[in-house]
């Protein structure tokens, strides 16, 4: 073999090694972060449930609230004391 040919492939192959190490380390860091998207997307999709839940029960016992308080002008009418009236 001529040592010009076998000097370039060790070359050649030298770049193809550290090109390959490249694209590993690439697709490394892509996974990574695919996977960190992935958790947050999955702990903002919780704490948006979470917060609806909590807005649900909120609604709720708003609700349950107004339905057990009497109407405004009943209550000032019940509070009012009827005055004595002496004929």
């Amino acid at each position: 073999m001529h040592p010009l040919r076998s000097k370039a492939e060790e070359k050649f192959a030298k770049i193809k090694q550290q090109q390959e190490a490249a694209l590993n380390e690439r697709q490394k860091a892509a996974r990574a972060e695919a996977e960190k998207t992935a958790r947050l997307r999955g702990l903002r999709l919780a704490k948006e449930a979470a917060d609806k839940i909590a807005a649900e029960q909120e609604a709720a016992a708003k609700a349950a609230a107004k339905k057990t308080k009497p109407p405004a002008k009943a209550r000032a009418a019940s509070s009012e004391k009827p005055s004595a009236v002496s004929s």
